[in-house]
């Protein structure tokens, strides 16, 4: 059996970081986690390629070599993964569906022979053996949550790991909170589930002998879900990382009750941990009741933010605007806290009703929903019907945009992330990190609009600043593709 891999394109949004691969000569920022678990999971003697068109196009040749296409995609990737089935079905080949794409609006995609629901760990071992078998049906589900601690390591060898900036690796599934906008307990359930230590470990192992070093992004729903059960993984990713002299930098998804223990962070940072993603969603009190946001309710928000950054590790923030409970004042607000906190990696986007979650089901049931998400965090349209008037909204969205990522505020920012960053550095900056720092040097200190503010960042880095140094400088970068995605959305 031939099995054609297809990873449809994302579009140009804040997370695909499109104008920062240049810097590091990249193709893509990560690969398709999924799929080469998936790849894995076949049988081993069934011929597979891969084609990431993030990375590479993707021809009718290699379509045609195939006798069925495995798809996987996000929801934001829905218009390129349309593209692709409907070239497959001209050309008359047979297609497997699966990721969140598809287990949530499988209802869209009839012409799609067979869909794989929820994770493949449980659905795609029938179908493999129902096809075996020659009576291979239209849809497959599981209602249970599969035993991670059995699935493979990822079939890295399908891929070239050079055309990416971050590798990808997964400890758990699940989170064990309940925001109302959130598809997570829909997509991996609220008990967080853990691969083994050996296993994990093992993945390290194999990624380390595939030649890659640099940033890892351990993608998990919510890492700090089973915390005791982390903290035994990070002892042992200290002394894997001493062995191999601190190969990877680490960054993953956290809930802001991080900040409550102090030995969990520590341990992350000993780890190699430099960056934390956050959702933070709103400064109001009021909306974060509404969303089941209990774990950020009733603290110093920022002062939890500054804490994570003074043990060393940047926290990287998701904001929302549009809840029912947002005041007029909401946009204003955001502004201040982004710009007090030093969150300079500030991903705002409009509040979306994502399918099957208790938001839409809410909205749905209060007849408000328009359209289905588009999944796209710079997507400038909200899918229902607000509270507050929408043009309201989309103005002051705009206004929360245009005001974070300008040159002044955004150095701004960075600078006062700096005044709290306390960094565990270890190793030298890379050649990738050299070629950076130096093409910058033209496209922000000589050409670029803001070349003021990047040579004053530059300056107060190396003098006074220089334990962030690497950090400034790969933010200022970011800047550059955060102004440049708003550019191409005319703000």
């Amino acid at each position: 059996m031939k099995i054609l891999l297809v990873y449809p394109k994302y579009p140009n949004t804040f997370w695909s970081f499109k104008h920062v691969l240049k810097f590091v000569s990249k193709k893509a920022a990560y690969p398709p986690l999924g799929l080469l678990t998936v790849a894995a999971i076949l049988p081993g003697n069934w011929e597979k390629k891969l084609v990431d068109m993030n990375v590479d196009s993707l021809d009718d040749t290699d379509l045609k070599w195939a006798d069925y296409v495995f798809i996987s995609a996000m929801i934001t990737q829905k218009d390129s993964a349309i593209e692709v089935i409907n070239k497959c079905k001209q050309l008359n080949i047979k297609i497997v569906g699966g990721g969140p794409l598809f287990t949530t609006g499988y209802q869209e995609f009839e012409e799609v022979d067979h869909l794989i629901l929820g994770e493949a760990e449980s659905s795609l071992p029938i179908f493999l053996k129902d096809l075996q078998e020659g009576k291979p049906q239209k849809r497959y589900a599981s209602d249970t949550w599969p035993n991670v601690s059995k699935t493979p390591v990822p079939l890295w060898s399908l891929i070239n790991v050079k055309h990416y900036a971050a590798m990808l690796v997964q400890y758990s599934r699940g989170c064990p909170f309940d925001c109302e906008f959130c598809d997570i307990p829909i997509l991996n359930g609220h008990k967080p589930r853990t691969k083994e230590i050996d296993q994990f470990i093992r993945e390290f192992d194999v990624l380390y002998e595939h030649g890659w070093r640099g940033a890892v992004f351990v993608v998990d729903d919510n890492f700090i879900g089973n915390k005791n059960k982390v903290k035994k993984l990070l002892r042992e990713l200290i002394i894997w990382m001493e062995k191999h002299k601190h190969p990877f930098s680490l960054l993953t998804e956290s809930s802001l009750n991080l900040v409550d223990d102090e030995e969990l962070m520590e341990l992350m940072v000993m780890a190699g941990f430099r960056r934390v993603f956050v959702g933070i969603e709103s400064p109001a009190e009021e909306s974060l009741v509404e969303c089941n946001k209990f774990q950020n309710r009733n603290r110093n928000m920022i002062a939890a933010i500054k804490k994570i950054q003074n043990f060393g590790m940047e926290v990287q923030g998701g904001f929302i605007v549009g809840f029912d409970n947002d005041p007029p004042s909401i946009f204003d607000r955001q502004i201040k806290f982004i710009q007090e906190s030093g969150v300079v990696t500030a991903m705002v986007g409009l509040l979306n009703a994502l399918p099957e979650t208790k938001l839409y089901k809410r909205l749905k049931k209060e007849c408000r929903l328009l359209a289905n998400s588009s999944g796209n965090n710079t997507d400038i349209s909200l899918n229902f019907i607000p509270k507050m008037d929408n043009e309201l909204i989309i103005d002051g969205y705009k206004k929360i945009l245009s005001t974070i990522y300008s040159h002044k505020k955004y150095y701004e920012r960075i600078i006062t992330f700096l005044q709290e960053y306390h960094p565990v550095r270890r190793g030298k900056p890379d050649f990738y990190d050299c070629m950076a720092f130096l093409k910058s040097i033209w496209f922000l200190g000589i050409v670029g609009k803001g070349k003021k503010y990047y040579w004053k960042l530059l300056l107060l880095s190396l003098f006074k600043y220089r334990r962030g140094l690497t950090e400034a400088i790969t933010l200022a970068i970011y800047g550059l593709h955060f102004r440049r995605v708003l550019r191409d959305l005319d703000l």
